[in-house]
């Protein structure tokens, strides 16, 4: 294994100095750095991860938690490419990402907490989990560095999607193709449903269009066989809606299994939309309206923010940042004004 001693024989220099270039200190000349490093370089150096984190008291580690409900881990279709993004921006900063282990099958496990502390993490995302679970409140306040995905903690930084502005556009641009009869399949209790549904009243109460209680239904985020089943409540109406929004681009499928079983089509009878933007739904016939959030802009942010939390804890505000998303217009709503 080549040493700081190799190399500073090499260049003829000190241990300190090649210590020093390598650490991109102020004492040593811009040359003498760009010789270090080139030879360093050169020999295959590579420095100790256990000794830099002595030195600096970091891993350049983060953990990440995420705990999906659904089961459907990585193969999420939101949360995989918000993860993706979040992995290339921590990794551009030198930071490698681990994931804390959230099985709580096991009897022997250790706490969330425990395990960042085990492994010596920098800090911590959080994103797709039960928020009000103690393990995750003993976390945020531990005093690691933390950040949170689409769920605020007061005092914490969170990178937020606008779920506000998203349904309200998405419900404007069904308002404006002539539709009136507009129910909403939405997901189970979060902070994410609530921001969507009152959003989603909001805007309709807005355009002076009242909402039938049997027009609102639940199904959880994903969750194909109950979307499905409450797309069939809503067909059996004696006043069926006109468009039927779902909670997910995912669940949409279920919807639509339904739909065409009872020889309906779509946008021609019942028009659809989705919400989060997801890659297949473009890929389908008719192709998916819905609502494209900035997957890419989410994660890059997050890891941003965090690593910027890590490396510069008494001037980093803890602050809300809030991501836009924008209206994908396929061909599953048709225009009644047409």
């Amino acid at each position: 294994m080549v040493s700081l001693k190799d190399i500073a024989k090499a260049c003829n220099v000190s241990p300190a100095t090649v210590s020093k270039a390598l650490n991109d200190q102020s004492d040593v000349s811009e040359e003498t750095k760009a010789l270090v490093c080139d030879v360093a370089k050169k020999m295959g150096y590579f420095p100790n991860s256990f000794a830099r984190a002595l030195k600096t008291n970091r891993t350049n580690n983060i953990g990440v938690l995420f705990v999906d409900e659904a089961q459907s881990g990585l193969t999420h279709d939101y949360f995989s490419y918000v993860l993706d993004s979040f992995k290339r921006g921590a990794e551009a900063k030198g930071y490698d990402i681990t994931f804390i282990n959230s099985d709580k099958s096991n009897p022997n496990r250790m706490t969330y907490l425990e395990h960042c502390k085990y492994r010596g993490f920098d800090g911590a995302l959080i994103a797709c989990v039960d928020f009000y679970d103690p393990e995750i409140s003993e976390l945020v306040n531990s005093g690691l560095p933390v950040i949170t995905i689409d769920h605020a903690f007061f005092g914490h930084s969170a990178v937020l999607s606008d779920n506000v502005r998203g349904m309200r556009d998405l419900v404007t641009f069904v308002v404006n193709n002539g539709h009136r009869r507009i129910a909403y399949i939405h997901g189970m209790p979060s902070a994410v449903t609530s921001s969507r549904l009152s959003s989603f009243f909001k805007t309709l109460d807005d355009f002076g269009i009242s909402v039938p209680d049997e027009y609102i239904r639940e199904a959880p985020y994903r969750n194909t066989k109950i979307a499905a089943q409450e797309t069939e409540k809503l067909l059996a109406l004696d006043v069926p809606p006109t468009c039927i929004l779902y909670p997910d681009d995912f669940s949409c499928f279920g919807g639509v299994n339904v739909i065409k079983e009872k020889g309906l089509s779509i946008p021609d009878d019942i028009s659809i939309v989705g919400y989060d933007g997801i890659r297949i739904g473009r890929h389908i016939e008719p192709q998916l309206t819905t609502l494209r959030q900035d997957t890419a802009n989410i994660g890059l942010t997050a890891a941003e923010k965090l690593i910027d939390r890590i490396e510069h804890p008494k001037t980093t505000i803890e602050e809300q940042t809030m991501i836009e998303g924008s209206v994908f217009v396929g061909k599953t709503v048709k225009n009644l004004k047409a």
